[in-house]
């Protein structure tokens, strides 16, 4: 496994990491949990990814009880969560935003579910237009002071937002984020190739990224079809389906044919050639990975072997594909 820095802070963070979104408790019950954990914490990984509002709570739940299974060192990893969305399917007003008030209660809610002391990385889950971005700077400022958390950050903020935030943590001396967790995948690029390109020095933005195959269809896998264990035919998910019938989306898996022959050329899956693509990028700290079976998740670990095989022609080629 490669270990990078997350932005400009000391934080080790392995080049490939685990997300619970959709999978746990919608996907995988808590014995496929610990396993798939367990491989990947074995395989180097030292990230966890969740939220409050994945699965209601339920995916923190499971991964905390898969936690204190597993019974690693405390030191050895580390855990996010997500605050904006709250943790329950009809939320009152104060259980959801980035309001002071739900910011705090929601990290204590977080760390019960996880059946932790604290969190290494808390992230604002989209911004609140509705909260001074000045009130919840102060907030988690607070909770690090607290030590409930070691670092905040935001996750599809505007380039705008990241600079407002840097602004009046500066102003106030305050804690700035240290990172973002945005889609970045073959599909998706402006954001972390273009929107936040300057942010990367200027404020030392670290990134976490999801999506890396594209809701599955890097992996080739709806080239034939939509396959019964997609997750478009998850309750839900309705819009996923959807938006593979549509124009657009027939057009990516018709991309993704073409390129599966860079991918065979290289001895490696569509999906390894995918997640390899997105650790090419200097810029991303943490590519996050997500798997129902163990033999998924060991194909998207052996990524990490493609990405030197990606020279500068095989890129320009990928590009050519892409156009975009």
């Amino acid at each position: 496994m490669e270990y990078r820095r997350l932005g400009n802070s000391g934080l080790k963070i392995s080049a490939l990491s685990f997300g619970t979104w959709v999978t746990f408790s919608n996907q995988l019950d808590i014995s496929q949990a610990v396993e798939i954990m367990s491989l990947a914490y074995g395989s180097g990984v030292n990230f966890f990814d969740n939220a409050e509002v994945y699965a209601f709570g339920d995916a923190e739940r499971m991964m905390g009880r898969a936690l204190e299974e597993l019974a690693w060192p405390r030191d050895s990893y580390l855990v996010s969560s997500k605050v904006r969305f709250g943790s329950v399917q009809d939320p009152k007003p104060t259980q959801l935003g980035l309001s002071r008030k739900h910011v705090m209660e929601a990290c204590d809610q977080a760390l019960e579910r996880l059946r932790l002391d604290y969190l290494d990385l808390y992230l604002c889950h989209r911004p609140d237009e509705e909260v001074p971005i000045q009130e919840t700077v102060w907030a988690m400022s607070d909770l690090i002071q607290m030590g409930k958390v070691h670092y905040w950050g935001t996750s599809e903020w505007s380039a705008a937002d990241l600079r407002e935030a840097h602004s009046v943590a500066k102003e106030w001396r305050l804690i700035a984020p240290t990172t973002e967790q945005t889609e970045y995948n073959m599909f998706s690029r402006q954001r972390i190739e273009e929107e936040y390109l300057d942010l990367y020095e200027s404020l030392g933005l670290g990134t976490t990224t999801y999506s890396p195959l594209a809701s599955g269809v890097l992996t080739g896998k709806y080239g034939a079809g939509i396959p019964k264990d997609s997750r478009s035919n998850l309750p839900g998910y309705e819009w996923l389906l959807r938006f593979m019938k549509s124009e657009e989306g027939q057009t990516r898996i018709a991309k993704v044919r073409e390129l599966e022959s860079v991918a065979e050329e290289l001895g490696a899956s569509m999906a390894q050639l995918a997640l390899a693509w997105c650790l090419k990028n200097p810029n991303v700290s943490s590519v996050i990975t997500g798997a129902t079976t163990v033999e998924q998740l060991e194909e998207n670990m052996a990524a990490i072997e493609v990405v030197t095989l990606l020279n500068d022609d095989l890129m320009a080629r990928i590009d050519g594909v892409l156009a975009n």
